[in-house]
């Protein structure tokens, strides 16, 4: 009876130490976003410095919020746009990259002409 008290007791101590020092995380998941919208008349460019970004969806909150596409400079002189994506789990948000890194777009200058021109670092 004692070693079946021990061996009880032995089995607390090491759950709740799982327990306690166990990880927890609470979120938010988002599912996939619908599909693209289809834009048939893409306007012209303003300048030859001008690269366009197709339309996408990105999440705000708990839904999806389309970003219609647009022609913008890019942050630095050689950076490409890389578009967002979900990978039936998570939803990576598009992002510039390029030999003087990675520029994240921040969508508080959209309504900026110059969006992400020169807002790296």
């Amino acid at each position: 009876m004692k070693n079946l008290m021990k061996a009880t007791l032995g089995l607390a101590v090491l759950l709740f130490a799982g327990t306690a020092f166990g990880q927890v995380s609470i979120g938010i998941q988002i599912g996939a976003p619908p599909p693209p919208k289809v834009v048939k008349v893409r306007p012209k460019a303003p300048g030859p410095e001008y690269g366009w970004v197709d339309g996408y969806w990105y999440p705000v909150g708990k839904k999806y919020v389309w970003h219609e596409g647009y022609w913008t400079r890019p942050p630095y002189e050689g950076a490409r746009w890389v578009p967002p994506r979900h990978d039936g789990k998570m939803y990576f948000a598009g992002y510039w990259e390029g030999d003087k890194g990675r520029v994240e777009h921040d969508h508080k200058f959209d309504k900026d002409k110059e969006r992400d021109f020169r807002r790296s670092r």
